[in-house]
């Protein structure tokens, strides 16, 4: 499945025999951008993981049929798509035999029950980092790179700091190079939520990244950077070359 603007969505498996959970899950997590897969069993979760590998598994503990644990042993003793395959644990109780159980049989990550929404989404993107392979992990354009493991931005040799904000807006820009994004669809992916008409976060924080891209590099007599985020008039804003 692919976005309005053409990326393609990370699918999810969440394995929950919690029909109150994985409602919940499967709406916020397609809000943020997800594909969606749910399973309310262990059998039928390592049948959907290893049938089509996901991108990323959500997996309960305590699921009927076959536990969390053997599911999770199961994937990573399989071929190498789910035996790479990114796996956040779901415990509902915050015991250290439950973590220790979960991150021994190579769950990359856990998170106990119950959860904010924000915290998981946090976790999954970390997850998502850690596994791209390099050619998605380093995103480049023109003089600019954007190395979204390390968080770090060079243009050029010059390195670059960002707030986390300036960050964010700078990889979505740097994942649809060329492609006009408006404001609405610049304010809902990067802010998460739509803003009231006549605010003017997004005009401040393109604003901000712009002088920091753009700043002349020490030694260079004063001359800025050419300028690579556009704006579109009465849409919203590009990046593209000068």
């Amino acid at each position: 499945m692919v976005t309005n603007d053409g990326a393609a969505r990370p699918r999810v498996l969440v394995v929950d025999d919690d029909a109150s959970i994985t409602a919940f899950l499967k709406r916020a997590l397609a809000y943020e951008g997800y594909q969606v897969e749910i399973a309310g069993d262990g059998p039928s979760g390592l049948a959907a993981a290893l049938d089509s590998p996901p991108d990323l598994v959500v997996l309960d503990i305590m699921l009927p049929g076959l536990d969390g644990i053997e599911v999770l042993r199961r994937l990573r003793a399989g071929e190498s798509d789910t035996g790479r395959l990114p796996i956040l644990m779901l415990t509902a109780r915050d015991e250290v035999s439950d973590r220790v159980a979960g991150l021994d049989a190579g769950a990359d990550d856990y998170l106990v029950k119950p959860f904010a929404l924000e915290e998981l989404t946090a976790r999954l993107r970390a997850l998502q980092r850690r596994f791209e392979p390099e050619s998605q992990r380093v995103l480049r354009f023109s003089d600019l790179m954007v190395d979204t493991a390390s968080r770090e931005v060079r243009r050029g040799p010059l390195a670059i700091q960002l707030t986390t904000k300036e960050y964010e807006l700078l990889t979505y820009f740097m994942r649809h190079p060329r492609q006009v994004l408006t404001r609405e669809q610049l304010l809902e992916r990067v802010w998460g939520f739509n803003f009231e008409a006549e605010t003017h976060v997004l005009e401040v924080y393109v604003g901000y990244l712009r002088n920091k891209l753009e700043s002349p590099p020490p030694g260079s007599g004063g001359a800025s950077l050419n300028r690579l985020i556009h704006t579109v008039r009465g849409v919203g804003y590009v990046l593209r070359e000068p």
